[in-house]
């Protein structure tokens, strides 16, 4: 296996997009690179501290979503070389869960501040490779961020209890203690905040870690693997993989592991559950969603369209809480036409441009399946106020772009709704009450958010009360309270 400096990692054009010379003569720079199909530089493995060439001869183009061009290429990685990361993943465990916790905290401090420094960085590579305008790519890195800061305090986090004289001269007291190699199998959409939910409270708790970050856009996660070694992370406490369902398979079997932590679609989150619960592991699976928000009549138009707009369309719908579906109760589906006119407002390019309201969607594939669930609407009668279907980019006309689109009479039986469409895409129905409205909800199969937008405080307890969903927003006037 060839072996990379971090040098030689920062110049890899899908990790740094704006950087003009390569440290190593195998690669191109990183300008001709990003813009050169034939020599496309190669994404390394990172397995016991050292960042690694996979001997893999199969490979995944890294696509700009916005124009085409091949980023970069990930190795599918071999089974060799997912063994020597579980490995170096399980050697490194005794000694780091040995470590002074306040020792991995300093890390994690030291972590945060070097994201904060190449911020700018992150957000340029995620724009490349995942298409999201920069803002938004700010947003993905800064809530990611925040993770970082929280594992800065886990020493209050893991403080146990202790129970005296429970029965006759006996005390009790509970420890809490890591589990060893644990590891996060990691979607497209957010590809610096997903890998910072998983790996940094993970090993500040102790453990040791495997990721594997999504094939469409690895190059942040190689970036944050790069700072938590700058940052002091010991060899073999992070490691990172690449592949689709064989690595995933890997990982689920694999006896070392511990725990798995996975966000993405259902298909492979119930598989991920299902085969990894049957070898005794933790799985955390956050999978897929259909959120609904009600409009009742009482509330404040301007202040509700402004957030439907932002909901629903924001990182081209490619978000888990995106607002995907808007049950409007009464006489507010009158303000269909006004929110259809500020939607015709929202500016659809690249992500690097800077008047970029909505961004590409990952794929060609991504995009023919929003466009095959907004045409079922339409055969099932449903009635389409805007079609973003056909929008080209002057400069941009190889993107996968797809404008704000507006689906007005739509049924609960029509596939449109029943499947998260992942795009941006709003599915509009009608309810004539609060009761109503709240059936339509509850009747649904996903249960991920949920959210009321009324000016009454009687309204929005019932809602609280009564609607079946994991995250509740009341949106009561001006303000959103959770």
């Amino acid at each position: 296996m060839m072996r990379f400096s971090l040098q030689k990692v920062k110049n890899l054009p899908a990790l740094r997009p704006q950087v003009l010379a390569s440290a190593s003569p195998r690669f191109s720079t990183a300008t001709e690179s990003s813009f050169n199909h034939r020599n496309p530089s190669r994404v390394p493995n990172l397995i016991g501290g050292a960042f690694v060439d996979s001997k893999s001869t199969s490979t995944i183009d890294v696509i700009n979503p916005a124009t085409q061009e091949v980023v970069s290429q990930i190795p599918l990685t071999t089974n060799e070389e997912f063994k020597a990361a579980v490995a170096a993943a399980k050697q490194a465990f005794p000694s780091w869960r040995n470590t002074p916790i306040t020792t991995r905290q300093r890390i994690m401090f030291k972590l945060q501040e070097l994201i904060r420094r190449d911020m700018d960085k992150l957000a340029k590579n995620i724009t490349t490779e995942q298409g999201k305008t920069l803002k938004d790519a700010h947003g993905d890195v800064f809530r990611g961020l925040e993770v970082v800061e929280h594992s800065c305090g886990m020493a209050t986090l893991q403080m146990g209890e202790y129970v005296p004289n429970v029965a006759s001269g006996i005390d009790t007291y509970s420890v809490r203690e890591p589990l060893g190699v644990c590891a996060g199998i990691c979607p497209f959409n957010f590809p610096a905040m997903i890998p910072l939910w998983m790996f940094p409270v993970a090993v500040t708790c102790g453990n040791t870690f495997v990721l594997k970050p999504s094939e469409k856009d690895p190059g942040a996660s190689i970036m944050l693997a790069e700072l938590a070694i700058e940052a002091g992370l010991p060899p073999g406490v992070l490691n990172i993989v690449h592949g689709t369902n064989d690595i995933v398979n890997a990982i689920c079997d694999d006896d070392d592991i511990r725990a798995i932590s996975f966000v993405g679609s259902n298909t492979a989150g119930m598989h991920i559950y299902g085969r990894a619960s049957a070898k005794g592991k933790r799985v955390q699976s956050n999978m897929g969603a259909k959120n609904h928000g009600i409009v009742m009549p009482d509330a404040n138009k301007d202040a509700t369209l402004n957030a439907l707009l932002a909901a629903g369309f924001g990182a081209a719908g490619q978000r888990c809480m995106a607002l995907s579906t808007i049950v409007f109760v009464g006489d507010s589906e009158s303000w269909l036409n006004d929110l259809v006119e500020r939607a015709k407002g929202l500016k659809v390019n690249a992500g690097i441009e800077p008047n970029a309201d909505l961004g590409p969607v990952i794929s060609k594939q991504a995009k023919e399946r929003i466009c095959r669930l907004v045409q079922s609407g339409v055969e099932r009668g449903a009635k389409l106020l805007l079609d973003g279907r056909n929008v080209v980019v002057p400069g941009y006309e190889q993107g996968n772009f797809i404008g704000p689109t507006i689906l007005t009479g739509v049924t609960a039986d029509m596939k449109c709704y029943k499947e998260e469409i992942f795009g941006p895409v709003l599915v509009c129905m009608k309810a004539d009450s609060l009761e109503d409205a709240l059936n339509i909800v509850n009747r649904n199969k996903y249960g991920n958010g949920a959210s009321i937008f009324t000016t009454s405080g009687a309204v929005a307890r019932k809602f609280q009360t009564e609607v079946e969903a994991g995250q509740v927003k009341l949106w009561i006037k001006y303000s959103r309270v959770y």
